[in-house]
C-alpha cells in the first residue's frame, strides 16, 4: 500500500495537468528503508513527449548524487499518461529499475490540464511483473480518485 500526503497527491496531480499533453515525470523521495514519500522532485521530461518520458541524464545523477549524501532513495516513481489509462506501459515495465519503489501513473486523458478529476494509481513492479495497490492519501482510504467511467 501506498501512504501520501494530500500535499504531495496534489502536487503530482497538479504538475500532471500543468505538463500534459506531454508526459510529467518526476519522484518522490524520502530517507532510506522507510517507505515514507517526504520530499518531491519535479523532473524535466527530456523527451518532451506525450507519449513517453525520458529523464535528463545530468538531472537524474544530480539528483541520485543528492539523496546519497541525504540518505534517501526513491519512494515514489511517477509519471503521466495524457492519452491512455494510469496503467504501465511495456515500455514503463522494462524501464522499472527500483524494486522498493511505487510506480504512480496519473492519466490526464480526460480533462487534460482543465479542472476535473484523473487516474491517480499506484503500482509494484518487480522483475517485470506487475501489481497495483491501493493508495491512502493523508490518512484516509482513497483508491485515488476513481477512474473516470467511460461515457457511451
Amino acid at each position: 500500500m501506498l501512504r501520501i500526503d494530500q500535499a504531495t497527491y496534489d502536487a503530482i496531480v497538479e504538475h500532471a495537468k500543468r505538463d500534459h499533453p506531454v508526459e510529467a515525470c518526476g519522484m518522490v523521495v524520502g530517507p532510506i528503508g522507510s517507505d515514507r514519500p517526504e520530499r518531491l522532485i519535479e523532473m524535466v521530461n527530456a523527451a518532451g513527449s506525450p507519449t513517453f518520458y525520458e529523464y535528463d541524464s545530468t538531472d537524474l545523477f544530480q539528483l541520485y548524487r543528492q539523496m546519497d549524501e541525504r540518505d534517501e532513495e526513491p519512494v515514489v516513481i511517477y509519471h503521466s499518461h495524457s492519452a491512455t489509462e494510469a496503467y504501465p506501459s511495456v515500455t514503463d515495465i522494462n524501464l522499472a529499475s527500483e524494486p522498493g519503489a511505487h510506480y504512480v501513473l496519473v492519466s490526464t486523458r480526460e480533462h487534460g490540464n482543465n479542472p476535473g478529476p484523473v487516474e491517480f494509481r499506484s503500482y509494484r513492479i518487480i522483475d517485470g511483473v506487475v501489481t497495483e495497490e491501493e493508495v491512502t492519501v493523508a490518512g484516509t482510504r482513497a483508491d485515488a480518485v476513481a477512474p473516470a467511467e467511460e461515457s457511451s
